[in-house]
């Protein structure tokens, strides 16, 4: 489904600090085991450290893009990427609950963004995703990401495993 005209994907950069705080901490707090930080550690950063995560999603190496309601500003999903091994890796993905599902077109709006930085960065496409993070586990797969049987033990709160799917770019 294709975005509607109020909703624009792009790139953060520093000045988005305060959007993008605010939707960390809705990201923390809605799904916390689908990312490697704490709400409570999140809360305890300074405007500057803020700054310099929205503005690492202008870098090549780091891009983060949002879906962003030019009519109100509102920030609808955010999905980032970063280079792990010389690989590209989908990181930070949220998508605000009223905006999830096809329908909307914002999830796969961001993960077309991110696969084509991804597309210039090498012919695989990494993520890591918790394994009892069904939806996420069901999106992924219907965009075309398989198992590559690699577990790694996720160390926070509830614990449990990630598991690492791929996705060929070529």
């Amino acid at each position: 489904m294709p975005l509607p005209d109020h909703i624009v994907i792009r790139r953060t950069g520093r000045d988005d600090w305060a959007a993008f705080r605010d939707l960390r901490l809705r990201m923390l707090a809605d799904t916390p085991l689908a990312f490697l930080e704490t709400l409570a550690h999140a809360r305890q950063l300074d405007e500057d450290e803020w700054r310099r995560r929205a503005g690492s999603g202008a870098d090549d190496d780091t891009p983060c893009f949002v879906a962003e309601d030019v009519t109100t500003g509102a920030w609808a999903g955010i999905m980032g990427g970063r280079l792990d091994g010389g690989h590209p890796l989908l990181v930070s993905v949220f998508v605000d609950p009223h905006h999830r599902g096809r329908e909307s077109g914002v999830t796969d709006a961001l993960l077309d963004a991110v696969e084509d930085w991804a597309r210039g960065h090498g012919d695989r496409f990494l993520l890591d995703v918790h394994e009892e993070n069904p939806r996420a586990i069901a999106f992924y797969r219907r965009r075309g990401f398989v198992p590559t049987g690699r577990r790694v033990p996720y160390p926070l709160p509830p614990h449990g495993e990630e598991l690492e799917l791929v996705k060929s770019l070529r």
